[in-house]
């Protein structure tokens, strides 16, 4: 579920949604979301200062509350 928000965001930044790579690392009580895309979508995915990777954490913490879980986002060059 958490995996899916991530794709879905992501692909709706960028301009090569088939570049997004988004893999999901599990453990016990927390989540890593990595989030790989095209070099030139970087930084649209990190926007301005960082904003809208800032608001993309901020949405998945509230979605993995609901969850009962901890996660992560990572977003890789």
């Amino acid at each position: 579920m958490l995996k899916d928000l991530v794709e879905y965001i992501a692909k709706s930044l960028v301009d090569n949604p088939d570049e997004v790579l988004v893999t999901e690392i599990e453990g016990e009580q927390t989540s890593v979301i990595e989030l790989k895309v095209a070099k030139e979508d970087l930084g649209k995915v990190i926007g301005k200062q960082g904003r809208t990777a800032r608001a993309m954490r901020t949405l998945l913490g509230a979605a993995s509350t609901k969850v009962r879980k901890r996660s992560v986002l990572e977003i890789l060059e």
